[in-house]
């Protein structure tokens, strides 16, 4: 289902744009082998041998990734930055003789080799004392502020919905309606995913969206994602469709909102983000270095995300060193390389492109093989193709290549060598619209690609 009513926001237009992402899984977790900490590590603990923030970067570009997000505070509570507000950080570490600050670093790379900056602030901290009392949400916020004024462009701002006992034995109730506004107020362009108005969770940790994942979903009357008034919805959405069943903190529709938004029939622009580590961990482990995920797998990942109008968010840990590891710098490189090669030559744009009663027809004057199609809706329009068909002549009749439902951002195909002089691209809309297709491409990647 399309939802032609719905429009994204240029801070969504241009994450979407992305398409390519990255985490950095990165602090004492690294050290102590762990995936969550439980709040009681030692800073010491926290040495990086060879920490160069530029080879993170590097890899990233050859990827063809354009933001890396820092996971700036953990469960455990430890901080890559010098926080005034806990002694839990770095600068009790004694990596940099405790004046040390990677969440500097990062952002200054970042900054230097051309790619957005994003940053994740975990609300759940198993080290802080008032985590449990309305303390706490104060605390948040003078940490959120930290990294918000203290190291210039953020892009993403990142929560999840982890939600325990603290050391005093309390769960938190998390005040995101007032974690919001800071994020607006100091980095206004910064989208706010997966916990927050401009960007959904997909579901898994697999980076896999469906194969209908829409860039518009169901909510009730006309969002703005500035207006604090209209943050519940998203909350209420989330736990009416289920979506999120690891957020355990996200309540259930209150009577009141279920009054107010009722039940959650027309459409809001909320994008997908499909997050997938490249390892089977999220932290680093010496134990996963020959476990890195293939190209093959990779390239699976990448056409069930961004080839379903997602963005897809690839999660590379650094190791001890401070490093992106070689297995892992190699599978990047070999990723990026990939992608590049397949998409190379658009093989539209060597045709003669013919309006018709039925589609459009590309033809060109010697047949030409194929084996992937990319579709892309001017989605500033909204998303309104609900189908689509690409047929081949075959000298006497039209014979279907593939067929599919939503385009939004960007579809990609995938199906077997196809060789043709003449092709017809057929669309479904919503009904009294028209669509708007922005793109159409057809290219032959290569073996293995």
């Amino acid at each position: 289902m399309a939802f032609p009513a719905s429009r994204p926001s240029p801070r969504q237009l241009a994450w979407q744009a992305l398409e390519l992402t990255a985490f950095a899984h990165f602090g004492v977790n690294t050290f102590t082998d762990r995936e969550w900490g439980d709040g009681t590590e030692d800073p010491a603990c926290f040495n990086p041998t060879a920490f160069d923030a530029h080879q993170w970067v590097a890899a990233c570009r050859a990827a063809g990734i354009k933001l890396l997000i820092l996971t700036a505070k953990h469960h455990d509570g430890f901080c890559l930055w010098p926080s005034a507000h806990t002694d839990h950080s770095v600068k009790r570490s004694p990596w940099r003789d405790g004046q040390g600050d990677v969440v500097r670093e990062v952002a200054e790379a970042c900054r230097a080799g051309g790619l957005k900056f994003g940053i994740y602030l975990s609300p759940w901290d198993r080290h802080e004392r008032t985590y449990g009392t309305d303390a706490y949400n104060a605390y948040f916020r003078a940490q959120l502020t930290e990294l918000l004024t203290g190291y210039g462009r953020v892009d993403e701002v990142w929560f999840d919905g982890a939600c325990g006992e603290g050391p005093n034995g309390k769960r938190q109730v998390y005040d995101f309606a007032s974690y919001y506004p800071l994020i607006r107020q100091h980095q206004p362009e910064a989208a706010i995913a997966i916990c927050g108005p401009d960007v959904r969770w997909v579901g898994n940790e697999d980076g896999l969206a469906r194969e209908n994942e829409p860039c518009a979903v169901k909510l009730n009357g006309d969002l703005d994602t500035d207006a604090p008034a209209d943050w519940n919805v998203y909350f209420a959405l989330l736990a009416h469709h289920n979506q999120l069943s690891a957020l355990q903190w996200c309540p259930g529709p209150t009577p009141e909102v279920i009054a107010q938004y009722g039940a959650f029939d027309r459409p809001g622009w909320w994008p997908a983000e499909c997050d997938v580590s490249i390892r089977p961990g999220w932290f680093y482990h010496a134990s996963e270095d020959l476990r890195v995920k293939s190209l093959p797998h990779l390239l699976d990942i990448y056409y069930r995300s961004v080839g379903r109008s997602c963005v897809l968010l690839m999660n590379i840990p650094p190791d001890r060193r401070g490093l992106f590891h070689e297995h892992d710098v190699a599978r990047l490189r070999e990723f990026g390389a990939t992608v590049a090669r397949t998409f190379a030559r658009d093989l539209v744009a060597e045709a003669d492109p013919r309006e018709t009663a039925d589609g459009v027809e590309f033809c060109w004057p010697r047949p030409v093989t194929f084996n992937r199609l990319l579709l892309q809706e001017e989605i500033a329009h909204g998303q309104v193709v609900t189908g689509y068909t690409l047929e081949g002549w075959h000298g006497d009749a039209w014979k279907p290549i593939v067929a599919g439902p939503l385009v939004g951002y960007k579809r990609i195909d995938r199906f077997a060598d196809v060789t043709a002089a003449r092709v017809r691209l057929k669309l479904t809309a919503e009904a009294g619209t028209t669509p708007r297709l922005g793109r159409c491409g057809l290219f032959l990647a290569p073996p293995g690609g």
